[in-house]
């Protein structure tokens, strides 16, 4: 095999390969073998079959295309080897020339990493919001937690919004019962505009044991689109009563004995959020400043698989739950050309930010241990909901074991930038990690 490289940009090359008939030969054999396997002619054995008998039947073009089609990528592999290139994504292949007994002539782009100087971390300064929280984001907190504990009293009165009510609800079109249109001793909040249109409106000022009749509009069933007269019954009305705010409600909903140290701990906990805020902030102003700093260029086609594959996850996502694309776009109000310059944005600046963290963690020789690797497995598919070891083998299947590599790589070359940089808040005040150190400790401390 020969080969030459020719530079398309920084970020793109041109392989042009030579490969002698000779060197396609175990391909071909190759080829043969597998093609006799699969067909079946009287008089042979199955994968016995003469190369004559298989150029008769299947056609010496089909066995010469199948050995091309298995020697290309090896032969790629070899010129990439040769040249010291360091490939991204997948090769654009063109057959330049290819004549039974000839030579192999095809090229091959594909896309490289860039050369990219990493500008010094130390030098590198950005300024976060100022952590500032306030009583009523506490008061806020605790609402929340007086919520969840609230308990359910029945009233004699007519129910009003925020209360909850047990009904009957019987919906006809013309007269005509509805098919799956009934429902008894229905639990609905007043207000909540969970079940059907209008039946919020219908229910506040009736008592128990009131019924009344309201229009709405059905969305599923053999009558969708039609107007439904809508029978709703109450049979309870209950109010929602908050524990009060004093030192057992505090025993009662936390470890603590006083709401004084209850509205501590809720402070405490809102700050250490915001300071995790305020770091991830800082990481991705800086990870900004360092790609434009560096002026990391874009490869074409790398970016071009990544938007093709995350617009076919957003695809999946929105099946999942019973929508279409065209759906969302109307929901959004935007144009798929729209969603397609938004996720090329997102993917140009992905790429560019794993480019540099690649060249970062080489300029450190960054290593990953088996320890490392092993924990992001097993964090993985906890996610996955799935064990350790099946999702490892699926990885190794799907030839996806070293993008989680490069991940976990990548991962410690930003713990390395985020080390070394400056990070203010709007007053000047230095922020460290420890808030980010500390979140993490205690995230594997409910882990384990």
């Amino acid at each position: 095999m020969k080969s030459t490289v020719e530079t398309l940009s920084p970020t793109r090359v041109r392989l042009a390969i030579e490969v002698p008939f000779v060197e396609l030969e175990p391909s071909l054999k190759k080829a043969y073998r597998e093609i006799g396997q699969q067909i079946q002619i009287p008089g042979f054995r199955k994968g016995k079959v003469p190369a004559a008998i298989i150029d008769q039947r299947v056609g010496r073009g089909t066995v010469l295309n199948e050995a091309v089609q298995e020697a290309i990528p090896q032969n790629i592999l070899s010129a990439v080897r040769e040249h010291d290139l360091k490939t991204l994504g997948r090769p654009e292949v063109e057959i330049t020339e290819f004549n039974d007994g000839d030579s192999l002539n095809f090229t091959a782009e594909v896309d490289v990493r860039p050369e990219i100087t990493v500008p010094e971390l130390a030098s590198i300064e950005v300024t976060v919001d100022e952590l500032q929280v306030d009583d009523t984001e506490i008061d806020e907190q605790v609402k929340n937690l007086r919520e969840r504990f609230a308990t359910l009293k029945t009233v004699e009165r007519a129910a009003a919004e925020g209360d909850y009510v047990q009904i009957d609800l019987r919906a006809t079109v013309d007269g005509e019962e509805v098919p799956g249109g009934s429902a008894s001793n229905i639990s609905h909040e007043v207000g909540s505009k969970q079940l059907l249109p209008g039946l919020d409106e219908a229910v506040v000022g009736l008592a128990a044991g009131d019924d009344t009749t309201f229009t709405t509009q059905l969305v599923g069933g053999d009558f969708a689109g039609r107007d439904a007269d809508v029978v709703v019954t109450v049979r309870t009305v209950k109010e929602k009563e908050l524990p009060a705010l004093d030192d057992d409600f505090a025993q009662l909903a936390s470890e603590f004995d006083t709401i004084e140290e209850l509205r501590g701990d809720l402070r405490e906990r809102v700050t250490r959020g915001k300071r995790v805020e305020q770091i991830y902030a800082a990481r991705d102003k800086a990870l900004e400043q360092l790609v434009e700093a560096a002026e990391v260029p874009a490869p074409e086609g790398v970016i071009r698989d990544e938007v093709e594959s995350r617009k076919q996850a957003m695809v999946d996502q929105l099946e999942r739950i019973g929508a279409s694309l065209e759906d969302y776009l109307a929901a959004e109000e935007k144009t798929e050309e729209q969603i397609d310059t938004e996720l090329t944005e997102a993917a140009t600046q992905g790429v560019k930010v794993q480019l540099l963290l690649d060249t970062l963690a080489d300029a450190e020789d960054v290593q990953v241990s088996d320890d490392e690797f092993g924990h992001e497995i097993v964090h993985r598919a906890q996610r996955a909901g799935m064990a350790p070891q099946q999702y490892y083998d699926q990885l190794v299947r799907s030839g996806t074991a070293g993008a989680v590599y490069g991940d976990v790589r990548r991962g410690k070359a930003l713990s390395t930038v985020m080390e070394r940089i400056t990070i203010k808040d709007a007053a000047g005040n230095v922020v460290t990690l420890d808030a980010l150190r500390e979140a993490s400790e205690q995230e594997h401390s409910h882990e384990h």
